[in-house]
């Protein structure tokens, strides 16, 4: 099994999400930023490493606020969602394909991986 990380960044009332490289597992979908947990690195440490290289922001990281197994056909991974907030930077696609910033509502008008549905779900009960 595989650990992921993700990052729920919240700004004027909106969410950060970043589009998957085409060369990625599950290539174009929308996710929520974040990564693969090195070893012997902490979830939290893996998250401000993954935001700092995939759109360049220093974060802070909060509470977990989902945590959640999923089996995609060819893997499996254990994602650990944080909610977290802007230190420095304005974020920019360095290892995503592009990125934006979305309503809670706007989240369904875009394509994300099945294992994201629940943390979505809870996103809109806010």
């Amino acid at each position: 099994m595989i650990s992921v990380v993700a990052a729920v960044i919240c700004r004027d009332g909106k969410i950060l999400i970043t589009r998957r490289l085409d060369t990625a597992h599950l290539p174009g979908l929308w996710e929520f930023p974040g990564g693969k947990v090195e070893p012997g690195e902490t979830l939290k440490a893996a998250l401000m490493r993954e935001i700092r290289e995939e759109v360049g922001l220093s974060v802070i990281v909060f509470d977990q606020c989902l945590s959640i197994e999923h089996e995609y056909p060819r893997k499996s991974v254990a994602l650990h969602f944080f909610n977290c907030a802007v230190v420095s930077g304005e974020p920019r696609s360095i290892q995503v394909a592009d990125l934006c910033w979305v309503t809670p509502p706007e989240l369904n008008t875009y394509p994300f991986p099945e294992a994201d549905r629940e943390i979505i779900l809870r996103l809109q009960k806010r």
